[in-house]
Parts: C-alpha cells; structure tokens; sequence
C-alpha cells in the first residue's frame, strides 16, 4: 500500500487564517471586493501588492488599510487589457522574497465606456469581446504565468480566481426583463467559463508544489434596479443577494494552509443559486 505522508503544519488559534508575514497580491485591488479583500489580509498580519487601473482607487483603500493595520501596501497602476502589466507587477515587487497568495478580482464589466456590452447578441461587439477576455482571461494566466518563479519561492503558494455562477449556468434572462442597462453579455460569461477550466488546468499542472482554487460568486446588492433584486431573492434558496463580506472567509480559506489539502475546486458562493 502507499505510505501518507500527510502535510503537517502548525495549527494554533493564533494561527488559523493567519497571513502574518505573508505576501498576497490582489488584481482589482481597489474594487469593490479586492478592496474588502484587501483590508481582511492585511487585518491578518499579511503584506499587499495591490494592482488596478485606477490609481485614485488603490491610493483610498491603502489609506484606510494604513489607518486600520501596520500592513506594507504596494500600489500598482496597470491596464490589465496590456501585455506590459505583468512585467510592471513585478517590478512593482521586485523587492519582495516571494509570493505567497494571487488573488483575482478584476474583471472587465463593461464600464469603461466600450460599446456592445449589454445589448441583444447581434449587437455585441468583438471589440468589447476582446477586451472582456484580454482583462478576465488573458490577464489572469500571464500574471499567473510571471509570477510562478515568485510562488515557487514560498513555503505553501496558493492562487484563487474570483469566478462568476455565469461561468456555470446560463443567464436568465427574466430577471433583467423591461431593466435598462442589465443583461448578460456573451463575453463576460466565456471569460468566466475559460478561467474556471483554468483552475482546474493549473491546479492540475502545477500541483504539487502550487494550489490552485476558485470562488464562483453569485450575485451582489449594489443598489441595483428594486425589480431585479427582487427577482433574484426569489431566485436565490438563502433569498438575498450576497455582499463583499460574504466573500472573505472562503477566499481567506481557499488562500490559507487551513485548506492545505484543496485543489483545483470551483466554491460557489451564490446563496445556492446553482443548485435549482
């Protein structure tokens, strides 16, 4: 029979969950959940690289980690629709021993002034196809790919991908219905699909030295039309839509030794949108 060696490390309260002296870089690190992200390593001991196209964004949530932690936060202003941003990334942590945790938040949804987003199919445009994949997709195997020397370098490397339920299933279309402005483009959703079978390719390929995991995330309240949040309760088992909180604990898991023997897992995250 095979002997086990199982993996052992140090399991103390003190050190449940904890990043104390890790370094985590964060994409999208100055929206909505790379920021909450951000802030929740950082209250866990962890230093930050955290990467955006806005730089006003980055420099606000730096601020308020640096009123609230001792953390070290580095800020990175990168296109991620262009192949220069992983080489900026790492200039950018050029300093650093390793890497420790990728996460990635950053998703092109459509707000950067692109036509043929939210419209019917015959309307979509390839350019905002292009872009969507260049930043969901591209973006996340060429920084994957740049930093891979940096995770070999740690101890207990970990890479989460923040997914989407559109990754999954396919839209439903009455939950937009007579709602301006609200769909489910084409792009967005293959971008998702690709990078869950990215999971599971890297996870696969990289194993055993580097985990790969992702989150599929279902729907969450930004002060969306009341019809479509309405609509979506109903749709959901836990009825409410989720939060950016409601993220931390399983990215915080999927990132930490606490999940030392998990890989190549796809986690919803959606209130149980996916089992009906």
């Amino acid at each position: 029979m095979p002997t086990i060696r199982p993996h052992r490390h140090e399991k103390s309260q003190e050190r449940i969950m904890s990043f104390r002296e890790k370094n985590v870089l964060i994409t999208g690190g100055g929206g909505h959940v790379g920021s909450v992200l951000a802030k929740a390593f950082a209250e866990r001991g962890a230093n930050l690289a955290l990467v955006d196209s806005s730089g006003q964004a980055l420099d606000r949530c730096a601020k308020e980690i640096g009123a609230r932690t001792n953390a070290r936060v580095t800020t990175v202003v990168a296109d991620l629709q262009s192949s220069e941003a992983p080489g900026a990334i790492l200039e950018a942590i050029r300093d650093w021993e390793r890497v420790d945790v990728i996460v990635h938040t950053a998703a092109f949804v459509g707000t950067t002034g692109l036509e043929g987003w939210v419209v019917p199919f015959e309307e979509q445009r390839i350019e905002t196809w292009e872009a969507a994949i260049k930043v969901n997709l591209t973006a996340v195997f060429a920084i994957n790919q740049a930093l891979y020397p940096e995770l070999l370098r740690s101890q207990s490397p970990s890479v989460v991908h923040i997914s989407s339920i559109y990754g999954m299933v396919g839209p439903d279309y009455s939950l937009y219905e007579g709602i301006e402005g609200m769909g489910n483009p084409a792009a967005y959703a293959v971008s998702k699909g690709g990078m869950d079978q990215l999971t599971r390719w890297m996870a696969t390929s990289l194993a055993p030295k580097v985990r790969v995991n992702g989150i599929n995330l279902g729907g969450v309240f930004r002060s969306q039309d009341p019809r479509f949040v309405e609509r979506y309760c109903q749709r959901v088992p836990l009825k409410r839509m989720g939060s950016e909180e409601d993220v931390v604990g399983p990215v915080l898991f999927l990132a930490s030794d606490d999940s030392a023997y998990v890989t190549g897992q796809n986690l919803c995250v959606d209130g149980g949108y996916t089992i009906w």
